[in-house]
């Protein structure tokens, strides 16, 4: 007997921000499109992201805020969807949102906004989202108006377009998986490494139980990594290091280098403690900088690294080297956390084998890549989710 072949125009291989995204567009135009999902739902990282109020964008969005091997590739897109255009959607399904820091914008209410908008658009558009959907084989078709078919858990499907949205390998219990870079491979795509990315620091152990009596203490501090730098707050924890700005510049990090720490990027610390000496000579140095930090981490840091003693047993050149040492304190990190806990992948599809305006294979018509599958990853604050909307739209234009 044989199977019953489901004929489409459109069918996106992921339900996530930039499978969502392609879908509602290429619907909009009057194509029938099918989402299938391996997972139970769709937008399962979309409900936990930020929080579980979803940083769904920045007011902030430039080419600069990714990291690709190709630094051009996301500029068509991110110029055609702009963050305005999804301000003006959520806007319009009356999401309350506010800004809560360097230009970040999050759901006032629960993220679950979002992702509602996202199938709301969806239904209207006519958009059929399927879930529980395994998929066994895709086969390029030689002949007919389908160029794929795809043979899953749900039945045999063909289609002129096949989009793959299946996301990175970062937090596997969401339901991460390879298959996006294992269909790009079986359609000669080249892959370029894969690591994970914005994700915290482990330290060694020697290190770590010096810092362990600091686990839940926050700084705001700058941290830097060859040319890159970012001030924001980092958050010492049971595992390392972690916080928005250790997020951040792991992006950048590659196993072996060492991570640079200013403790207080408000003051030149060699000019401050020289003056402490001058001005509160009998005053210990662990009080002085308890007064800067936290007690706590004046307490750690004195223990352990800076001796502390009143201020004029300190020669000035005892003080001008601590001062530059604070400000630019040295630590090897031991590794990340991977991508257990990692918000995205560094890495994937060589955006060199697709179009930047169509998000289409170079080699391959009718095969679509978009959102985080692809070498393009964002800074921490909505980056990730604005390319996941400009890319998908981007594809849903054209698909």
């Amino acid at each position: 007997m044989n199977q019953r072949v489901e004929q489409l125009d459109v069918v996106v291989v992921g339900g996530g921000a930039a499978g969502l995204m392609t879908a509602i567009t290429a619907a909009k135009r009057g194509r029938r499109v099918l989402v299938v999902d391996h997972a139970n739902k769709v937008g399962k990282k979309i409900l936990m992201s930020g929080g579980g109020r979803c940083n769904f964008t920045n007011l902030e969005i430039a080419p600069d805020n990714y990291l690709s091997d190709n630094g051009h590739f996301c500029k068509s897109a991110l110029a055609r969807y702009t963050q305005w255009d999804f301000i003006g959607l959520v806007c319009e399904h009356g999401i309350g949102y506010h800004e809560k820091s360097l230009g970040q914008l999050f759901c006032d209410d629960k993220a679950v906004g979002i992702l509602n908008m996202l199938l709301d658009e969806c239904a209207k558009a006519g958009a059929e989202i399927r879930t529980h959907c395994e998929i066994n084989a895709v086969t390029a078709l030689s002949s007919g108006s389908a160029r794929y078919q795809l043979d899953t858990s749900l039945g045999c499907l063909q289609t002129q377009s096949l989009v793959v949205a299946t996301g990175g390998l970062s937090i596997p219990t969401m339901g991460a998986t390879g298959l996006g870079y294992e269909l790009a491979e079986q359609f000669g795509l080249e892959l370029l490494p894969r690591s994970a990315g914005l994700v915290p620091f482990t330290l060694d152990k020697q290190l770590l139980e010096k810092f362990l009596p600091l686990a839940g203490n926050a700084l705001s501090v700058v941290v830097s990594c060859g040319a890159q730098s970012f001030s924001e707050s980092l958050l010492f924890t049971h595992r390392g290091l972690s916080g928005p700005v250790i997020l951040q510049i792991s992006s950048y990090w590659q196993p072996g280098q060492t991570i640079n720490i200013n403790w207080f990027p408000a003051i030149d610390m060699e000019t401050w403690l020289l003056a402490a000496k001058h001005e509160r000579g009998k005053s210990e140095l662990r009080t002085l900088l308890s007064e800067l930090a936290t007690k706590k981490w004046a307490t750690v840091f004195c223990e352990h690294w800076l001796n502390s003693q009143p201020m004029a047993n300190y020669t000035d050149a005892d003080l001008k080297a601590m001062g530059e040492r604070l400000n630019n304190w040295a630590i090897m990190p031991a590794g990340t956390e991977g991508y257990r806990t990692a918000e995205v992948t560094l890495g994937g599809v060589n955006t060199d084998g697709v179009s930047s305006k169509t998000m289409e294979a170079k080699n391959q018509p009718g095969l679509y890549f978009v959102g985080e599958v692809l070498d393009v990853t964002g800074w921490l604050g909505g980056f990730n989710f604005q390319w996941a909307w400009a890319s998908g739209y981007a594809a849903g234009e054209v698909v």
